[in-house]
């Protein structure tokens, strides 16, 4: 007979946050989501669970609660998925800190690029001493938006994707509690590989930053159909040589962004452009109005500087990403270089190839 169903805690009630909660409640598991927002929390109680329509599942998904409080969010919760921005890890994981309980899975949906490593060096400089397994996973399992508070549109879910554990030697039994409700999820090596193949990093900042004419005319434009045009395609596609070649300094054959759409979407073409504008989850999705966006000011600092870093640390040549991160710094007046995740604050600083793939197989330094 199967045993009961996992608890989840949902942290985070964005596009993400609001479809993984619906889509849970609708499947029959207990969904608890946690928010800042007080009126995001309040249209989700009065509701009692989120409304799902306009995409590939619809239907009103129960939601046990939702609340501003982490601690009655975590409390007794199985898996606690964090999916918001990676600009709010930090703070989550130290709100989570003092709350988590042994026996959880802090599951980040997705982590960017060193999500994990940074939720666990944060745990052990707060001294959080629950027994917990940390995972994440390499991107968002939907494609989906929230037209409004309490509704959610998934407009697309992966056929499969990557989750890892660190430290890995934990990854099989984080996989397999996840997988009772996402079959499609599976094992990667080591959140080296979840995190490099971490591919907002790829898709968003340079096509973005290359679109800033159609961006500040504030026209209508669609992102991935007429962003993404031949030329920036091109562009895109060697920078993500670049990211496929740090991964192969640590041991790692990473697929590329062109693999990754066949696996994720079954989006075939020619090339990129073609590629993303075959690809229906894409079809709907707008292009920006302003360059204030989390496709500059995230997946930089969170997805291009870590990866950086790290091929500097290995002797790879990354001057696409480098480019992209001064660029992006220059347009909007960031510092992305000091803001990021930094080796420093992955707890990778001053590590040797070596010492740190032993580090996310083993957990330890030494």
């Amino acid at each position: 007979m199967k045993g009961k169903k996992n608890v989840w805690t949902i942290v985070g009630g964005g596009n993400g946050g609001q479809s993984l909660a619906g889509h849970l409640g609708l499947m029959g598991y207990e969904a608890r989501l946690y928010d800042i927002m007080e009126e995001t929390v309040d249209i989700i109680n009065r509701q009692g669970g989120v409304f799902l329509t306009e995409g590939i599942v619809e239907g009103f998904g129960k939601v046990a609660f939702a609340t501003t409080d982490i601690a009655k969010a975590v409390k007794g919760a199985d898996i606690v998925a964090v999916v918001a921005p990676a600009l709010a890890h930090a703070t989550i994981a130290r709100n989570l800190s003092g709350v988590l309980e042994d026996g959880q899975i802090v599951f980040i949906h997705p982590g960017a690029t060193g999500g994990a490593l940074e939720f666990a060096k944060i745990f052990r400089d707060n001294g959080c001493t629950a027994d917990v397994a940390i995972s994440e996973a390499m991107s968002l399992i939907y494609a989906c938006r929230s037209p409004k508070k309490g509704t959610a549109s998934i407009k697309g879910i992966k056929k499969s994707l990557m989750v890892a554990a660190f430290p890995a030697n934990r990854t099989d039994e984080i996989v397999a509690k996840i997988n009772d409700a996402f079959p499609q999820m599976y094992a990667g090596r080591n959140v080296l590989q979840t995190s490099l193949e971490n591919l907002n990093s790829v898709m968003h900042p340079g096509p973005t930053i290359l679109n800033t004419a159609n961006i500040e005319s504030q026209r209508s434009w669609k992102y991935y159909y007429d962003g993404i045009t031949p030329s920036i395609g091109t562009f895109v596609e060697e920078l993500d040589k670049e990211r496929q070649a740090v991964g192969k300094a640590l041991g790692l054959e990473l697929k590329s962004i062109v693999e990754w759409y066949d696996v994720l979407y079954g989006a075939k073409g020619g090339n990129l452009t073609e590629i993303c504008r075959s690809n229906p989850a894409y079809a709907e999705i707008e292009g920006q109005k302003q360059m204030e966006t989390r496709y500059i000011l995230e997946d930089i600092p969170m997805g291009l500087v870590p990866m950086k870093e790290l091929g500097d640390l290995l002797g790879v040549k990354t001057d696409r990403m480098a480019m992209i991160i001064k660029l992006g710094g220059y347009l909007l007046d960031r510092k992305f270089e000091d803001t990021g995740r930094t080796l420093a604050k992955l707890g990778l600083e001053g590590m040797s190839r070596e010492e740190i793939i032993r580090y996310v197989e083993t957990g330890k330094k030494q």
